[in-house]
């Protein structure tokens, strides 16, 4: 027998009909289970851009979705509006007992869901919420002691120690899918009508939906053994190109890590190993809320004072500080709402210790435009690459904008495409095309300063600058560290 008679399954980041946990216990413990899906004006109306590629990706995904619920004889509810309202009252209108929703860690989607249970309290409806976009949540994964993992390695090895068929198995939707409840088509709103519009979406030819993800997982099986040796190179087919489909959950975590465990070798072992960072910096989130709020994970380097000079900023963000792999990667991410990993972590480390700008700037700016675009792991990133966060780059190690390039697209290949005004240098100088001579530069047709701009910094002096700052940050994060423990001893 039924626990409920009418429940709903608000959909979020899970945009998805399978594998789904949520919508397997509404399956499962209801007579009639109605879905729903919310395009959230407390999320919407901050995005200043209106061509926004993460907007046209969640609203092709949700279109297949509603799609695939139709042809299991139901159908999903699509509202425009705050969900923290939305949802008391479409549940209240169907007389729904309990809602159910797969669980979110961002600060602000638990502050909404807490509003969302107490309206839904007020009104005698139960609110059940589950783990479903990570393998492991919260507290799941902790050292011996008890207390959270600040270092990603033993919190890898105590992951896949305990990890197993249990925490891998997909939640069987299918056997209880009679259970959605009919109801008439229900009316999709346009991009338009909620003051949005296409972008080059279509053109990047990146598939949307479900039926977009399993695509691309099926095409980067065929690569997955060869992973770790392709993953770091721009210019070859590498990665997943998965990122955006985890992040609005057009595919379930446990089918890739069940996939890439059952595959085995170093190639799938170090795909893994990409999943488990996802986990690590969702419970360094869980556990360190102020991170979300624009704070250092180490409190040392909290106010380290950067210069903080808006026209290299500028140029970082145009792609034109004269570093052709620089620019590369964030013309890019400005053309297509997404970059390569190993040029975030390049391009991140340039911001910080070239351009002595403060890692939060670079932050945000890849919030804005990133389609992937998740808290968790671009804090993590950014914090990584500024020697602020959890199992971070040591401070005084800087990548070398130049001899990344040469190793990571020795042939230019990467650069060409994003910089094409360098198509014509060679390509052992096409890394570095201000030391190119002047009479060779002529023949491509390039004028430093003019056709593409001289380096707006010089990284050996950039570096010795960070090191200071740094060591003067770390010093006196050291001697406030030990002024506080002699006044513990002192009490």
């Amino acid at each position: 027998m039924s626990q409920y008679k009418n429940t709903l399954v608000w959909f979020r980041r899970d945009l998805r009909d399978y594998d789904h946990a949520a919508l397997y216990h509404a399956l499962k413990n209801s007579e009639q289970v109605f879905c729903i899906f919310v395009f959230d004006t407390d999320i919407l109306n901050l995005l200043s851009d209106k061509a926004d590629r993460r907007v046209e990706f969640i609203w092709e995904s949700v279109n297949e979705l509603k799609t695939a619920l139709q042809k299991h004889g139901g159908d999903l509810i699509i509202r425009h509006g705050a969900s923290r309202e939305v949802i008391p009252e479409e549940a209240a209108r169907l007389n729904i007992e309990a809602v159910f929703s797969n669980r979110d860690y961002e600060p602000s989607a638990n502050l909404r869901d807490e509003d969302v249970a107490c309206k839904l309290a007020q009104k005698n409806i139960a609110f059940h919420q589950f783990k479903d976009q990570v393998l492991f949540e919260k507290d799941e994964v902790l050292t011996q002691q008890g207390k959270p993992y600040g270092v990603f390695t033993p919190y890898k090895n105590a992951h896949l120690k305990k990890l197993n068929d249990y925490y891998l198995k997909a939640y069987p939707v299918d056997s209880y899918i009679k259970h959605l409840a009919p109801c008439s088509a229900q009316a999709m709103p346009s991009l338009e009508s909620m003051n949005f519009q296409r972008t080059n979406l279509a053109q990047m030819k990146l598939p949307t939906g479900m039926s977009g993800a399993i695509l691309l997982f099926e095409d980067f099986t065929n690569r997955i053994r060869s992973y770790q040796d392709t993953r770091n190179f721009p210019a070859i087919k590498g990665p997943s190109y998965l990122s955006v489909h985890l992040r609005f959950g057009t595919i379930s975590i446990r089918h890739l890590a069940r996939t890439a465990y059952n595959i085995g070798g170093a190639g799938a072992e170090t795909w893994l190993n990409e999943l488990i960072w996802r986990d690590f910096y969702f419970q360094i989130l869980h556990h360190n809320p102020k991170v979300a709020a624009g704070h250092a994970y180490k409190a040392e380097f909290e106010a380290i004072p950067f210069p903080n000079n808006s026209h290299l900023f500028k140029a970082w963000c145009d792609g034109m500080t004269g570093y052709p792999l620089i620019d590369a990667a964030m013309r890019q991410l400005n053309q297509t709402g997404y970059m390569h990993n190993r040029l975030r972590m390049v391009a991140a480390s340039f911001l910080v210790k070239d351009l002595l700008i403060d890692w939060r700037w670079g932050e945000r700016y890849f919030a804005e435009k990133l389609i992937d675009f998740d808290l968790s792991a671009n804090n993590g990133g950014w914090q990584w690459a500024a020697s602020t966060g959890c199992d971070a780059q040591p401070w005084f190690r800087i990548f070398n904008p130049l001899t990344q390039s040469e190793k990571f697209d020795s042939a230019g290949k990467f650069i060409r495409k994003y910089v094409p005004e360098l198509a014509k240098c060679e390509d052992k100088e096409i890394h570095a095309p201000w030391l190119i001579p002047p009479l060779k530069l002529q023949a491509t047709n390039i004028e430093i300063g003019k056709d593409y701009p001289a380096p707006v910094v010089d990284h050996a002096n950039q570096r010795e600058q960070a090191l200071a700052l740094y060591k003067n940050a770390s010093n006196a994060g050291k001697l406030k560290a030990e002024t506080v423990d002699n006044q513990g001893e002192l009490s």
